[in-house]
C-alpha cells in the first residue's frame, strides 16, 4: 500500500489567530536582510480583522532600538496600509485604518533620542518621507471627505489625531498644514447628525490650529477666523455641549451632589415616625467609593475628552460668530441643558477640584480664559447679563462650604460669579496656584466693570462675594511669606485690590440696595485689623504711594499701596464713628457698651454720608486678552491637550 503524502500534525496546546502570526512575522528582528513580504501576504493581512490588544502588546514590548533595527518591516507596514486606504476597498480600508491608529499611537509615543529623524526612519525612511507622507495625507483627506460611512470617516480622523498628537514635536505635522484638511473636516461635520461624531474632527482642528501657532501664520487659525457657516457652527456647539455634559457626569459618578427631593417617607423619618413610612421596592444602592478612593478618582479627572476645551478656546478667540452662537444656542431636542450651560457646569466641577492636580488646574484656567474672552466683547457681555438668556446651571456642590442653592433661572453673569466664588473658596492652599486666582479675579473684575460702565443694578447674593474676597485677604496676609517669591504675585495683588476697591468705591452704582452696600463696609471694618498687616507684608512689591488716601486719584496712582491706603482710611473712618457711638451709649461709670448689629448698621449707614470715596474710573480699566502675552501658558495647555488626545486614540 502506497504511503500517504499527508503527515499528521499534533494538536497544539493553544490555537493562535492567523492575524497574530502575521504580526509575529512582521515584527520579528530583521537585522541582516531587508524583509521580503510578497503581495499575497499583505492581501491576506488586510482581509483579517485586526487584533488590537495583541498588536498593542507587541508594539509596547519593542524598544526604540529594536524599532530602528526592524525599520524595513515598519516602513513596509506603514506604506502598505496607506496604499490599501488609497485603493478604496471597503472593509480592507477599515482594517488598514484601525491598524494604523494602533500602530501610530504606540510607535509615536516612545521616547526617541532624535524624534524627527528617528520617527521618519521608522515610518518611511529619509529618502521616501515626502512621497510617503504626501500619499498618507491625501489618503486621509479623501476618506474624511468622501468615505463610505460615518464610521470609516471617523476612523480616518482617529488616524490623523494619532499622527498629530504623537508627532506634535516633530516636523511631520507640517504635512497637514501643506495639505489643508479644514474643508474635509467641516464637510464631515455638516454631514453627520450625531453630536458624538463631531467631537474628534473638532478636536483635530484645535490641535492643528495650535501647531507652532507662534512661529508662523497657522492656516487653520486663519480658517477659524474666516469661517461663517452657521449650520456647521451650530453642530460644533451642540457637539461641544454633549462632551461637556459627559465629562461633568464623570464627576457626578464618583459623588452625587444633588440632594434627594422632599418625600413623605423622608418627612416621617425626620420626625421619628419612620415606621409609618410607606414601603417601596428596594433598589440596589450604588457602591460609593471611600474617601481615599474618591480623592484618587477625582485627581484623575477631567477625562481625556477635556482636550476639546482647547479647540473651544481657539474657536472662541478667533471667531465672533462661534462665540455668539456658543452663548445663545438654546437647548437641543431631547437635552436637559444648553451647550453653554453644560460648559459652565463642567467648568464649575473642574475648578471645584482644581487643586487636586496640575492638569485640572490647567483646564480650569483655560476655561476661565475662554470666559474672559467672552466678557471682554461688549455685545457678548450684554447678552451674558441679559435676562433673556437666563438659565439654570448645575454647579458643583461636592465639598462644603456650598454655594447657595438656587433653583430658578438666572442671568449667566450670576452663574459666572458663583463659579468664581467657588473657585476662590475651594482652592486656598499654602502652595497657591497664583495664575488660577488671577484668572478668577479677572472674571469678577470684568463683570463689575461692565456693571459700573452700564450703571446696571444687578440682583445677586453679594454678601457672599464680599465674604469670599475678604477671606482671600485674610489668607494672603497669613501666608505672605510662602508666596513672596512668586513672580506672578504682583499681578495677583493688583487684580485683587482693583476688584475690592471697585466694589467699595462704586458699589452704590450697581448694587440693588443700600443694605448690601452697608454690608460691604461692615465687613471692611470687621477685617480692618488685617489691612495694615497686608500692607506691611507686601509693601516690598510696589513703590510707595505718591498721594495720600484723602486725595487719591486712580488716574495718577492705582498701585497696591495706594489702594490699601484707601481701604485703611475707609476702615478707620467707620471705626472712629463706632467708637464715638460707643462713648455716647455707655452708661455713666459702667464702662463701654458693645453695640448691637442693628446699631452698627445704623452707624455705618450714617457714616456713608460723610465718607469721601475716590473716583473708580481708573479701577474699571482692563487689558484685553492677548495670546502673545501668555505664550508659556498657552503652550503648556497645548502640550497637555496633545497628551490627552494621544491617550484618547491610543487607549480606545
Amino acid at each position: 500500500m502506497e504511503a500517504s503524502p499527508l503527515t499528521q500534525q499534533y494538536r497544539p496546546y493553544s490555537f493562535q489567530p492567523k492575524i497574530d502570526s502575521l504580526y509575529e512575522e512582521i515584527f520579528e528582528t530583521h537585522e541582516d536582510a531587508e524583509p521580503d513580504f510578497d503581495p499575497g501576504f499583505w492581501r491576506e493581512f488586510f482581509l483579517l480583522r485586526p487584533d488590537k490588544f495583541n498588536l498593542r502588546r507587541r508594539l509596547d514590548d519593542i524598544s526604540v532600538d529594536d524599532l530602528l533595527r526592524i525599520q524595513g518591516a515598519t516602513q513596509h507596514l506603514f506604506q502598505q496600509a496607506v496604499a490599501q486606504i488609497n485603493s478604496g476597498n471597503g472593509v480592507s480600508d477599515e482594517i488598514a485604518l484601525d491598524t494604523l491608529t494602533v500602530f501610530l499611537s504606540i510607535v509615536l509615543a516612545k521616547r526617541y533620542t532624535n524624534p524627527s529623524s528617528e520617527i521618519i526612519t521608522v515610518l518611511a525612511g529619509l529618502d521616501q518621507v515626502d512621497t510617503c507622507f504626501l500619499q498618507f495625507v491625501d489618503a486621509i483627506d479623501h476618506v474624511i471627505r468622501s468615505g463610505g460611512s460615518a464610521e470609516i470617516r471617523q476612523k480616518a480622523v482617529d488616524v490623523a489625531i494619532a499622527l498629530t498628537a504623537g508627532a506634535y514635536q516633530t516636523s511631520l505635522v507640517s504635512y497637514f498644514t501643506h495639505r489643508d484638511l479644514f474643508p474635509s473636516l467641516m464637510k464631515y461635520i455638516q454631514n453627520v447628525n450625531d453630536p458624538q461624531y463631531i467631537f474628534k474632527p473638532f478636536l483635530l482642528l484645535g490641535l492643528l490650529a495650535n501647531y507652532n501657532k507662534f512661529e508662523f501664520r497657522n492656516p487653520y487659525r486663519l480658517k477659524f477666523e474666516d469661517f461663517v457657516n452657521d449650520g456647521a457652527i451650530q453642530k460644533i456647539v451642540f457637539g461641544l455641549g454633549s462632551i461637556c455634559s459627559r465629562s461633568r457626569n464623570s464627576y457626578v459618578a464618583i459623588q452625587e451632589d444633588i440632594e434627594e427631593g422632599w418625600t413623605l417617607s423622608n418627612t416621617l423619618k425626620y420626625i421619628g415616625l419612620g415606621v409609618l413610612a410607606p414601603s417601596r421596592p428596594s433598589t440596589p444602592a450604588r457602591n460609593a467609593p471611600s474617601t481615599d478612593d474618591s480623592k484618587d478618582l477625582f485627581s484623575m479627572l477631567p477625562l481625556a475628552d477635556a482636550c476639546i476645551l482647547l479647540s473651544a478656546y481657539d474657536f472662541t478667540n478667533a471667531n465672533k460668530l462661534f462665540a455668539n452662537t456658543f452663548i445663545t444656542q438654546p437647548v437641543d431636542t431631547g437635552k436637559k441643558e444648553s451647550p453653554f450651560s453644560a460648559f459652565l457646569s463642567l467648568t464649575s466641577y473642574i475648578l471645584h477640584h482644581a487643586y487636586r492636580s496640575p492638569r485640572s488646574t490647567l483646564y480650569g484656567h483655560l476655561n476661565l480664559i475662554t470666559l474672559r474672552i467672552l466678557l471682554e466683547d461688549q455685545s457678548l457681555c450684554t447678552k451674558i447679563f441679559s435676562p433673556d438668556l437666563s438659565t439654570s446651571v448645575r454647579l458643583c456642590r461636592q465639598r462644603p462650604p456650598f454655594l447657595p442653592k438656587v433653583s430658578t433661572s438666572r442671568p449667566l453673569a450670576a452663574i459666572l460669579l458663583d463659579i468664581a466664588i467657588d473657585t476662590i473658596t475651594h482652592n486656598l492652599r499654602r502652595r497657591l496656584s497664583v495664575p488660577l486666582y488671577i484668572a478668577t479675579l479677572n472674571i469678577i473684575h470684568r463683570l463689575l466693570s461692565y456693571l459700573l460702565m452700564t450703571r446696571t443694578r444687578f440682583p445677586y447674593h453679594w454678601p457672599l462675594l464680599w465674604q469670599t474676597l475678604l477671606s482671600l485677604l485674610r489668607f494672603l496676609t497669613t501666608y505672605a511669606d510662602s508666596m513672596k517669591y512668586d513672580p506672578d504675585l504682583p499681578a495677583l495683588l493688583d487684580t485683587f485690590l482693583a476688584v475690592l476697591s471697585l466694589a467699595v468705591c462704586s458699589g452704590d452704582v450697581f448694587l440693588p440696595d443700600t443694605d448690601v452696600y452697608d454690608d460691604l463696609f461692615y465687613k471692611i471694618v470687621e477685617n480692618g485689623h488685617l489691612l495694615p498687616r497686608f500692607k506691611s507684608a507686601f509693601s516690598h512689591l510696589s513703590p510707595p504711594a505718591t498721594v495720600t488716601p484723602a486725595t487719591l486719584d486712580p488716574h495718577a496712582n492705582t498701585s497696591p499701596t495706594a489702594l490699601v491706603d484707601t481701604l485703611i482710611s475707609i476702615s478707620n473712618h467707620f471705626t472712629s464713628l463706632l467708637e464715638e457711638e460707643k462713648g455716647k451709649s455707655s452708661t455713666f461709670g459702667s464702662g463701654t457698651k458693645n453695640l448691637s448689629p442693628k446699631e452698627v448698621s445704623r452707624v455705618i449707614r450714617k457714616g456713608c454720608e460723610s465718607l469721601r470715596l475716590p473716583e473708580s474710573e481708573g479701577l474699571a480699566r482692563w487689558t484685553r486678552w492677548r495670546e502673545v502675552d501668555e505664550k508659556g501658558l498657552v503652550k503648556k495647555v497645548g502640550r497637555q491637550a496633545v497628551e490627552d488626545a494621544r491617550k484618547l486614540v491610543g487607549n480606545k
